[in-house]
């Protein structure tokens, strides 16, 4: 199981926000190349970039603050927020992004979807699948629907998807800890393999999701935790490879 720290770019700067209230956010890097450098000196195999000014937008608007991460390391990094045409993914991924989240694309154009599967292949295509209340919400959260978070993970499994990232929104930010019976849930309804996303707050949390590993949970995206220095990337990584971490707190 992966632990996957997070980068959400906002203004060119590396921020994090609450319950992905734009108005409520924390800014921890003006430079994103650089947090990414440091996720990689400390064991990062992924990192994920939340584009959140192209999550509002509708389209990517921080293109070059990603520019810098490609340009800076070499692990491989999955890029999320405001791809919704088949032209935008395939500037990324033919940029060097490892795969493109699809996130309100995959409620309001799933053809979009599966395009980008049949061109580029399932390993570089990941839906990202945020929920309310259980419910799915899209537009950078800023709308809900009705579906639920379930059914259009079945529904997205029949276009080709491997794997979903799952984001309890009312966790996220708050390090209130991790949905993990939702996650769980899933996990085994859909038969897909779910990143976990949003709350993971201590070590603890990272050995309750990595229990999950046997229903289908592969990885677990950390951020506020790892910027506030309540949770060490090199402690999460060995949690999640089945190792005992040291019990330290420090973060970037």
């Amino acid at each position: 199981m992966k632990a996957i720290p997070a980068i959400d770019i906002m203004d060119g700067q590396c921020v994090r926000l609450i319950r992905g209230d734009f108005d409520r956010r924390s800014t921890y890097g003006i430079d994103p190349s650089a947090v990414a450098s440091t996720w990689q000196s400390m064991g990062a195999e992924l990192i994920h970039v939340v584009d959140l000014d192209g999550a509002r937008a509708g389209q990517p608007v921080n293109v070059q603050a990603i520019s810098g991460i490609l340009d800076t390391v070499s692990v491989p990094i999955e890029v999320g927020g405001g791809i919704r045409s088949f032209e935008t993914a395939a500037r990324l991924l033919t940029m060097g992004v490892h795969r493109v989240v699809l996130g309100t694309a995959a409620v309001t154009e799933p053809g979009l979807v599966k395009r980008l599967i049949d061109s580029f292949s399932s390993d570089r295509v990941v839906v990202g699948i945020d929920a309310r209340g259980g419910q799915v919400a899209t537009s950078g959260w800023t709308d809900t629907h009705s579906v639920k978070a379930t059914e259009l993970a079945k529904e997205i499994k029949s276009l080709g998807v491997l794997e979903v990232i799952y984001t309890d929104i009312d966790r996220d930010g708050m390090m209130s800890g991790p949905n993990i019976e939702s996650t769980r849930q899933l996990a085994v309804e859909s038969g897909l393999r779910v990143i976990a996303s949003g709350g993971v707050s201590t070590l603890d949390d990272l050995v309750r999701l990595k229990n999950l590993e046997q229903d289908g949970v592969t990885g677990v995206i950390i951020g506020k935790a790892l910027y506030e220095g309540a949770v060490r990337l090199e402690d999460a990584i060995r949690i999640l490879a089945g190792d005992s971490p040291a019990r330290q707190r420090g973060g970037m």
